[in-house]
């Protein structure tokens, strides 16, 4: 009987450590400062498919048999949130994938809007569609730009989300119009910035 149990918790420990082993592996594939330790851990993996995935302002594009973190939260919000600020064309045919989550429009390239990281956009309670937040970047310049869209932590690796992976838990995804308004050469790709709501 006790090899019995010895048997049943050697095994546990061996799904613990190959889910654990999984999901630090899929978070290797997400740039720098993608998951903001301690606040917001990975809640699943999405199993990657390749497709026609538009290479526009450094999109990072899925590949099959890849393993991406999926996240169901992002860090708490406060008066100065620290995020990455990562650049998307809303235009269609661009690398924004399909329309607006919010608006089920798509944007000008001139138009200051954001996508936020599903946690802030609407799981932590707070429905932000349609408002307002502010951006600072660490030059001291800063901007309004209208929330329009979600930048997917659960889904992604498909033709709705441009078969890019799901966002990190800490993104603000911003129009070339929010980063000309910061002062920031778009072609970086990312930068870290805070947020709050307006």
């Amino acid at each position: 009987m006790a090899s019995m149990k010895l048997l049943a918790l050697f095994a546990l420990l061996q799904v613990g450590l190959f889910l654990h082993a999984h999901v630090s592996e899929a978070t290797k594939h997400h740039k720098p400062g993608s998951p903001a330790a301690g606040t917001c851990q990975a809640s699943g993996v999405l199993h990657g498919k390749a497709g026609d995935c538009k290479r526009l302002h450094g999109s990072d594009c899925c590949r099959d048999g890849e393993s991406y973190p999926q996240f169901r939260c992002s860090p708490p919000v406060s008066a100065e949130t620290p995020a990455i600020l990562t650049v998307n064309s809303f235009e269609k045919g661009h690398d924004g994938g399909g329309p607006c989550e919010c608006d089920n429009s798509y944007h000008d390239d001139s138009e200051k809007v954001v996508a936020l990281s599903s946690g802030w956009l609407r799981l932590d309670g707070t429905p932000r569609c349609g408002k307002m937040v502010r951006v600072t970047a660490s030059n001291g310049r800063s901007v309004l730009a209208k929330v329009v869209d979600e930048c997917d932590s659960v889904n992604g690796c498909d033709d709705e989300h441009n078969f890019e992976p799901p966002c990190p838990p800490n993104v603000v995804d911003g129009s070339p119009a929010v980063w000309k308004a910061l002062g920031l050469d778009d072609g970086i790709g990312e930068v870290k910035v805070t947020w709050s709501d307006v």
